[in-house]
């Protein structure tokens, strides 16, 4: 057995991050009665806030801005974006998306039978994520996903964030392993692939979409269930 420790990314990883923001953004739009400004729909309001969200986040992760700020602005510029004011957004809806959003459940095709296959044939699985570590608790104890991690490694408990490989020598140093026996699977080139290269961890990037790339990477897949030809 080559590898021994297996380090997993959660969202847009195992826990289908995009399907269950659809779902809790839709709920919003609803609720707070969006459809009565006429010009936007329930799927452009999800567009403009997903092309918002994940800049804030690529700035989050850069450490250009902090939690707090991440989660202030982005609905109020979404508003800005549709066409309205900052303060067309209800100042209520950033806390309800963020109560909301992490006890959704749906997981990406295979995630079970690819995580009980691991388990059963002796892998040890953890987690690193740069998520916030409240809501990804949630989030794995709603999808029945926390039993499968001895370790969890979440930035906040560590202080440092995906691509930094203090986090991924964290990660080793807290689940007992050693670089060359781990291997890190996460859907991101820069954070989970980049990151564990620069840790010295071999990587599978999970790439359901199939977009074209010129990154090295040691292993890659489009399907979950294709870890069982690498592992």
């Amino acid at each position: 057995m080559k590898y021994r420790h297996l380090f997993f990314d959660l969202d847009h990883t195992l826990w289908d991050f995009e399907a269950n923001a659809d779902e809790t953004l839709r709920h919003l739009f609803e609720l707070h009665e969006l459809g009565r400004y006429g010009t936007f729909t329930a799927e452009e309001f999800i567009r403009v806030y997903s092309d918002i969200n994940h800049g804030l986040w690529r700035l989050y992760q850069g450490g250009k801005i902090t939690q707090q700020q991440l989660r202030a602005t982005r609905f109020p510029r979404t508003f800005v974006k549709l066409g309205l004011t900052e303060a067309d957004a209800p100042a209520e809806m950033s806390g309800q998306f963020t109560d909301l959003l992490p006890h959704k459940t749906a997981v990406f095709p295979y995630t079970y039978e690819v995580l009980d296959y691991l388990r059963d044939k002796g892998y040890v699985l953890h987690l690193i994520t740069n998520g916030f570590k409240e809501i990804q608790y949630v989030k794995l104890n709603s999808a029945r996903l926390t039993d499968y991690f001895r370790e969890i490694v979440t930035s906040e408990c560590c202080g440092h964030l995906k691509p930094d490989a203090r986090i991924f020598r964290h990660a080793l140093e807290r689940s007992g392993a050693t670089a060359p026996e781990s291997l890190m699977i996460g859907d991101n080139l820069e954070c989970d692939v980049l990151g564990a290269y620069n840790a010295g961890i071999d990587q599978v990037y999970f790439n359901p979409e199939k977009r074209r790339h010129l990154a090295q990477t040691t292993y890659e897949i489009s399907c979950l269930s294709e870890l069982k030809n690498i592992l």
